[in-house]
């Protein structure tokens, strides 16, 4: 059997009773550890799990499925994914390449941040469609998830934004040495995500393209969700520029423009600096209320 495991989003001890079982029948336990992170070390997960684990980086995982999946047809093989198992489709790539060598698969799901982002008081059924916003890079500075970001707002949706990571990530002038040099770990702060979101409106707005979100619109930003250490700030797109939440996992929220009730009362005690929505709507906006 081939399981693909979620970890849940905080230490070691997130993980299922179901999950951890599986982990000890295991023959072989792979951590795959280039999408997300925990906050704590591969270490801590392989004393609490009483088993060693082989880290699997983007290499092994995206080019390397056949090592991972070899002997899974007679034996017990496991990947180990922080969040849940399908917060991100190279495991589904990775489980359908499984059923296509005629490996049995099976998945223990476990909390994302796709759904923990409620620790916010936004209303999951009101998130849109979720944008990854890359670090700009030597000039290369994509900017297609902003208009995401403007559809959903268009359509008084919220938009969770999942940041980058850079983990043993080559740098380019290794790519064309035998010898792979890798870059330090890099991982995108809500501050780095404002800025370049920022800089995209101010590029658009001197374009003269229509811009559906202002710098005083109000965002959300969280750090380390499901850990101890959890922080949720609330306060302007200008403001969360200089916001500093500390170590990583980081998320944006570009909220909708028009907020239930109990979501605004909810954000209050996160704000930042100002008042949730003294200019985020028209007056008129400001009152209204959604659905329950």
């Amino acid at each position: 059997m081939f399981y693909i495991i979620g970890l849940g989003l905080g230490d070691c001890k997130d993980i299922t009773v179901k999950g951890l079982e599986i982990i000890k029948s295991c023959e072989r336990v792979y951590l795959e550890a280039y999408t997300s992170i925990l906050t704590c070390g591969t270490e801590a997960l392989e004393e609490f799990y009483g088993r060693r684990l082989i880290v699997a980086d983007r290499d092994l995982v995206e080019q390397g499925a056949d090592e991972i999946l070899q002997g899974s047809k007679s034996a017990n093989v496991a990947l180990l994914v922080v969040g849940d198992p399908f917060g991100a489709t190279t495991h589904t790539d990775l489980a359908l390449r499984a059923e296509e060598q005629g490996i049995e698969v099976k998945v223990v799901h476990n909390a994302s941040i796709l759904n923990a982002v409620g620790c916010c008081g936004l209303q999951l059924y009101t998130f849109g469609e979720t944008v990854s916003i890359p670090y700009w890079i030597g000039g290369w500075e994509p900017d297609s998830f902003y208009e995401k970001i403007s559809k959903n707002y268009s359509n008084k949706l919220h938009t969770l934004c999942l940041l980058d990571i850079k983990v043993k990530e080559p740098t380019l002038e290794s790519l064309t040495k035998k010898k792979k040099e890798f870059m330090p770990s890099r991982f995108m702060t809500v501050s780095e995500a404002s800025q370049q979101l920022l800089k995209i409106m101010k590029r658009r707005k001197e374009s003269g393209c229509p811009l559906e979100i202002a710098e005083d619109n109000i965002c959300i930003g969280l750090a380390r969700v499901g850990s101890d250490t959890q922080k949720v700030t609330v306060c302007s797109l200008k403001e969360m520029a200089g916001v500093d939440l500390g170590g990583p996992l980081h998320s944006l929220i570009i909220p909708a423009p028009v907020l239930h009730p109990l979501e605004s009362e909810y954000l209050q005690k996160f704000k930042h600096v100002r008042e949730i929505y003294d200019s985020t709507a028209p007056t008129s906006e400001k009152n209204s209320e959604t659905s329950t």
